[in-house]
């Protein structure tokens, strides 16, 4: 499998993809840019070529993540602008590092009109993707329901890329832990979820993977990611997600804890172990 986890690019997007496979991983997931702003980078396109050449070299699949502050539901025009113009910017760095797209959190929207925040979602991608042409596609990742619950289900996820001027332009991001979080996954109920999703058309546009275990139970909605195996999701759900074959040829990156009593480096070998199990 695709097993990696999100590097970071303080060294550039090549040394990012040799620290990647440093690791043990065959896939990783990095910011752009800074990840607390939306200032627009000039990036260096030698090294994103390069990045991208090593990738191939080595089989070694990649996906973006945009800043934390970009909201696809933003309805103040200033913020809404520097959101577009932030998107359109990690879109051309993700294409030229050869990615296969770039991750986005499902649009938040706390006004008094619930489907306002579906309308400013579909704006904000529509002008984005009208001009971008590179080969990454714009992932939209399901959400954990903190801070608001537009996103937790498949339908919307779904529905919004059916909606989209640009549907080719688009697909979607897995997170294991805002699944849980949301209640769209229990732990229980993945073989019901896996055909849900098959029926909707949901698993044909999945492109990419978040393998993070949940610190808080399931329709706590609360994103916070635990160490795989470790948190209120468990091995044995894990397991079983983890041998489901709409996953199989996907970058499955961990945004879990990276700390020295229990490194990426080791934890992708424990989901390696859960994999040979079966």
């Amino acid at each position: 499998m695709r097993l990696g986890s999100h590097v970071s690019i303080r060294n550039g997007y090549l040394a990012a993809a040799k620290e990647a496979v440093r690791l043990g991983g065959r896939s990783f997931q990095y910011f752009p840019k800074n990840p607390r702003s939306l200032t627009l980078k000039k990036y260096d396109k030698q090294d994103a070529q390069s990045c991208a050449r090593f990738c191939r070299e080595q089989g070694l699949s990649s996906i973006a993540h945009t800043p934390y502050a970009t909201n696809l539901s933003a309805e103040e025009p200033e913020l809404r602008q520097s959101t577009i113009r932030s998107l359109i910017n990690d879109l051309e760095i993700a294409s030229a590092c050869g990615s296969t797209g770039l991750v986005v959190h499902f649009g938040k929207y706390k006004g008094t009109e619930p489907l306002r925040g579906y309308q400013l979602m579909l704006e904000t991608m529509n002008e984005v993707l009208s001009v971008s042409d590179g080969p990454a596609l714009l992932l939209i990742e399901n959400h954990s329901g903190q801070g608001g619950r537009m996103g937790m289900t498949m339908e919307e996820l779904v529905q919004m890329r059916a909606l989209s001027s640009f549907p080719e332009k688009m697909g979607f991001c897995f997170d294991t832990c805002h699944a849980f979080a949301s209640g769209l996954w229990t732990g229980d109920n993945w073989g019901a979820l896996l055909e849900k999703g098959k029926e909707l058309g949901y698993f044909q546009h999945l492109k990419a993977v978040h393998l993070n275990d949940s610190v808080y139970p399931s329709r706590s909605f609360k994103d916070r990611h635990a160490s795989v195996g470790r948190g209120c999701i468990g091995e044995r759900a894990m397991a079983e997600f983890l041998h489901s074959p709409v996953i199989r040829e996907l970058p499955i990156v961990l945004e879990t804890p990276n700390n020295a009593s229990f490194p990426h480096s080791e934890e992708i070998k424990f989901v390696q172990s859960l994999i040979q199990k079966r």
